[in-house]
């Protein structure tokens, strides 16, 4: 069953007299409180702390108002409602005019302990409440135990527990005036008895304070209830710790105790681990909690572990039927129906909307593009025109205040304007060329300086001279390269266009003569290819295998770039190293960087017709693909990932194995690491411990072994503890094993009745005897439990 906190605030406190004892039962995984003579504790709650930062600050209007009207400040617990619960904000350095204060001198008190005005961290003791997450941020802070292993040694963690503890039992003024009967460990060291009697004392003002062993009040409660007798051994797999102790005449001998440091929280976090590796795309889901459910609800003890796990290993029906199953919350896709006419209609109409404004704003674009290249084209027209009325010597002035430096460059840019514009305009390419070759002036016109000598030139005419030749240059390979795109294209439709026909007329023989086409040139480029990387024929060494010499797979220009390289180095190779003095060595590099590799030429005719009877191929023909494949000629085919879409299997979490393999490591602390002995064993070590062994004493041990602790609830504790501890003793020996009627709530119910009979008080210790006697003393005291 998952754990549920009670944590109610009672309203009786002031109802029970002031020699009623205060039962705490001090766990290390629950902290129980309540009064002695009942039957359950009143308050029970996770003994743990976490102290997380808030994100946004509580504070009441009257704590508003009076602070802004400057009273002083005091330390105090302020009581505010949230929800459906009772939270106390402790240590707030606010004022205690027109507020419900319950003073208790700085003392950290409640629930949730934080400063209002300064707001650094929050306490949360116990378990947090999933409302107040949004309020907390908890992701630079972890839960924290006062214990290490079964001892407390975190006071201040303590201090907030027991804190918590009274404030829910109803304790409002600043002393508790009630004994307390506190449980600890077996064998506690006595640094830690001290600290907690100091802090019983000096904090809460308790008058008395006795001391007592959880597993011991169990054993002695259940032997009220005749589940065991008065010579046993009682076995407590607790939170983080195991003990055995020993029984004889109803009192414990703890000489003969046993501990092992194994415990519930190494199986939970063992399952922890092993669910965490077996899923890890499912870790956020697997938390603390969750684990500690599985555990309580699913794992079991095996009889026989390696025939359990062998059982597993085999598969089969019996395995299937021991394996649970754990379902995360999945939500289904939807499935996705083929839409109806009204619903591609409606996209239809959609789409031809965002269309329709695109379209508007494309055209809103085009003709601000045009509006801007047409007064652009304007303002270099009507500049042109003022240039003409300028005189010779004020030109220079002239373009120095217009940006341009001469009129060529002004014309330039009229051109280019032009161009853009009649671009914008959607006029055809032969149109734009027409226009071009009109409106281009001729080359006297446009470079006046390139026919004239240069002997007639100035040093400044001669610069500008060089610049037009330059350009001029430049511009008639740029014309070239266009023209020759241009015929390209023309040429490439007319085929295009040519080949159309003949498909129209004809199309099974036209596309079998484009098949044969293309096999035609595939082979010729291939074998083309071929001839480039291995050469005509073979080497020197008649090496048949297909190698080829160095020599044999360059081209001609790289063996001409070779023979270059030789010739420099034999005519250089001798005497003084003087390459590059002269013009004409320079002129070895030109020679060998030009054309000096095939690699970085475009493709030729052939290839060029491959690639367009290839693309041809793939718009008519859907076979093209494969047969291409086959020949090894198509580009590789990227294969795209399979996306599976996740199903229900997906989301669940199947433990079979983990079951029976998490608590077998009480039993078997080896499996975690831990070099200890298990459970059976334990029991076994404790009773040749005992100062007396006869064999009566030894079966009388073995016939009344009680387990209790919150760990012994796993189905088939009893049967598999049997079998252990009867390998160990001798044959015919009487073994009985009992379970306590509740392991997890008989120590506080023991430590109740203990704290009801009337001799409790001469087993408790006041502060004057706890100053008076010393450490000493306390480390000797022993509760008596056979009043």
């Amino acid at each position: 069953m998952p754990f549920t906190s009670q944590t109610i605030l009672q309203s009786d406190y002031a109802h029970f007299p002031s020699d009623c004892p205060i039962v705490i039962d001090n766990g290390g995984s629950n902290f129980r409180i309540g009064w002695a003579g009942e039957t359950n504790p009143r308050i029970v709650f996770r003994n743990i702390v976490q102290r997380p930062r808030h994100k946004a600050t509580v504070i009441s209007n009257d704590a508003k108002e009076a602070y802004n009207q400057g009273y002083p400040y005091h330390e105090a617990l302020v009581t505010f409602p949230l929800g459906e619960r009772l939270f106390s904000c402790v240590r707030t350095k606010i004022v205690a005019k027109n507020l419900n204060f319950l003073f208790r001198a700085g003392r950290s008190y409640g629930l949730i302990c934080l400063d209002i005005i300064i707001g650094e961290t929050v306490t949360i003791v116990g378990d947090h409440d999933l409302a107040l997450m949004k309020y907390f941020d908890c992701t630079r802070s972890s839960p924290r135990s006062a214990f290490d292993s079964n001892v407390v040694y975190q006071f201040e963690i303590m201090e907030y527990i027991l804190d918590y503890g009274f404030e829910r039992l109803g304790a409002e003024g600043s002393q508790i005036d009630h004994p307390v009967l506190i449980t600890e460990c077996v064998c506690n060291p006595v640094q830690s008895r001290s600290k907690m009697a100091e802090l019983l004392f000096e904090t809460y003002g308790v008058p008395s304070v006795a001391f007592g062993v959880d597993a011991a009040f169990s054993y002695k409660y259940n032997q009220q209830l005749g589940i065991c007798d008065k010579d046993g051994l009682v076995v407590c797999p607790g939170f983080t710790t195991t003990h055995v102790i020993p029984f004889v005449d109803g009192e414990p001998v703890y000489k003969a105790c046993c501990r092992t440091n194994i415990g519930g929280f190494h199986v939970s976090d063992y399952l922890k681990q092993l669910l965490s590796l077996k899923y890890p795309h499912h870790m956020s889901r697997i938390t603390w909690e969750k684990v500690e459910d599985l555990k309580m609800e699913h794992c079991f003890i095996a009889p026989e572990y390696a025939s359990e796990a062998q059982l597993f290993q085999k598969g089969g029906k019996e395995a299937e039927d021991r394996t649970r199953c754990w379902q995360l919350p999945w939500v289904p896709p939807p499935v996705e129906g083929l839409p109806s006419e009204e619903e591609i209609a409606r996209k239809a109409a959609i789409k031809e909307k965002q269309g329709q404004r695109l379209r508007e704003m494309a055209e809103a674009k085009r003709s601000s593009r045009i509006n801007e290249l047409e007064n652009e084209l304007q303002g270099l027209e009507f500049l042109l025109q003022q240039l003409e009325s300028v005189e010779e010597k004020d030109i220079a002035s002239f373009l120095s205040e217009t940006g341009y430096i001469s009129k060529q460059e002004i014309e330039s840019s009229r051109a280019k304007v032009s161009q853009s514009l009649r671009k914008a305009k959607g006029e055809s390419k032969g149109e734009q060329v027409e226009t071009e070759e009109k409106a281009d002036p001729s080359a006297a016109e446009k470079y006046p300086l390139i026919n004239v000598p240069d002997n007639m030139l100035t040093p400044e005419q001669f610069k500008e001279k060089k610049k037009q030749l330059f350009l001029k240059t430049t511009s008639e390979g740029r014309q070239r390269a266009k023209q020759k795109r241009f015929e390209e294209e023309l040429e490439r439709e007319r085929q295009n266009q040519q080949d159309e026909e003949k498909r129209l007329e004809n199309p099974e023989l036209y596309l079998e003569q484009l098949r044969a086409k293309y096999q035609e040139l595939s082979v010729k480029v291939e074998q083309r290819k071929r001839q480039r990387t291995n050469g005509n024929h073979t080497n020197g060494n008649h090496n048949f295998s297909g190698g080829v010499g160095r020599g044999e797979r360059l081209n001609a220009a790289q063996k001409e770039r070779m023979r270059l390289l030789t010739t420099a180095a034999f005519d250089r190779g001798k005497g003084e190293d003087n390459f590059g003095a002269r013009d004409e060595d320079w002129q070895l590099y030109k020679l060998m960087s030009r054309d000096n590799d095939d690699d970085e030429e475009g493709p030729d005719a052939d290839e060029a017709e491959l690639a367009r009877i290839s693309s041809r191929l793939q718009d008519i023909d859907p076979k093209f693909a494969s047969k291409a494949a086959e020949l090894g000629l198509s580009q590789p085919v990227v294969e795209v990932p399979s996306f599976r879409p996740l199903t229900k299997e997906d989301f669940q979490i199947v433990f079979g194995v983990e079951r029976f393999r998490c608590p077998e490591i009480l039993f078997h602390p080896n499996l975690v690491g831990v070099d200890q002995v298990g459970l059976d064993e334990m029991a076994g070590v404790s009773i040749r411990r005992l100062p007396s062994r006869s064999h009566g004493l030894e079966e009388r041990m073995t016939n009344s072994i009680l387990l209790t602790g919150g760990s012994c609830l796993f189905p088939g504790m009893n049967e598999r503890l049997v079998s252990g501890i009867r390998m160990i003793r001798p044959c015919g020996s009487p073994i009985r094993v009992v379970r306590a009627a509740d392991p997890v709530l008989d120590a506080w119910r023991g430590a109740a009745v203990y704290a009801a009979s009337m001799q409790f008080p001469g087993q408790t210790f006041s502060k004057a005897d706890y100053y008076e006697k010393g450490e000493d003393w306390l480390r000797r005291y022993s509760l008596r439990y056979t009043l």
